[in-house]
């Protein structure tokens, strides 16, 4: 039997899209929405914070770089599925983004190095039908989930049947019959 590949996620991916003004304020207003979207998907803290950060640096090049005609929109967009959380941000420019050697006293220029060290993938490209280009970024939720489970273990609040009951803590059970 073929295994498809990627994998089909075992639920529904979760899926939102923020359309916003190309301003300066919109980095801080995506980056506002997003956080409020990852507390109602419950994303572990670390992966929250990365993705904030990874966000932002896909926004702010979207700002300052995407020369375009004014009223132009930044699309952000963020899937969340069983094992990955994919963030795209979509502007008006066709130049897709290269990274390039900051020097030491450059006050610019270290976005992309930034995105590469911290993504677990990233990639852009044109358009397919339209205007404009995407980027995107990639984060693994497997090693956040992995810490989680370490940690609770640690703390002894697994409720995996493998763990001995000597280990848990106690928990009295009461069952009601009704006749």
């Amino acid at each position: 039997m073929h295994t498809p590949w990627p994998p089909h996620p075992t639920t529904a991916p979760k899926d939102i899209e923020w359309r916003l003004p190309r301003h300066a304020r919109s980095v801080g207003r995506a980056r506002t929405l997003f956080r409020e979207q990852a507390a109602s998907w419950t994303l572990p803290p670390d992966v929250t914070d990365t993705a904030e950060l990874l966000l932002s640096e896909l926004m702010t090049n979207a700002y300052r770089h995407a020369k375009v005609p004014a009223g132009r929109e930044i699309w952000a967009r963020c899937v969340l599925t069983d094992n990955r959380l994919r963030i795209t941000v979509t502007d008006a420019s066709d130049t897709l983004p290269a990274p390039n050697e900051a020097c030491l006293d450059d006050e610019s220029g270290r976005g992309l190095a930034l995105v590469t060290a911290l993504a677990d993938d990233w990639g852009a490209q044109r358009r397919a039908y339209g205007i404009g280009k995407e980027v995107w970024v990639e984060v693994s939720l497997a090693a956040a989930l992995d810490t989680q489970f370490t940690e609770k273990r640690a703390q002894n609040q697994s409720l995996d049947p493998a763990v001995p009951l000597s280990s848990t803590p106690s928990v009295e059970m009461h069952t009601d019959r009704v006749q």
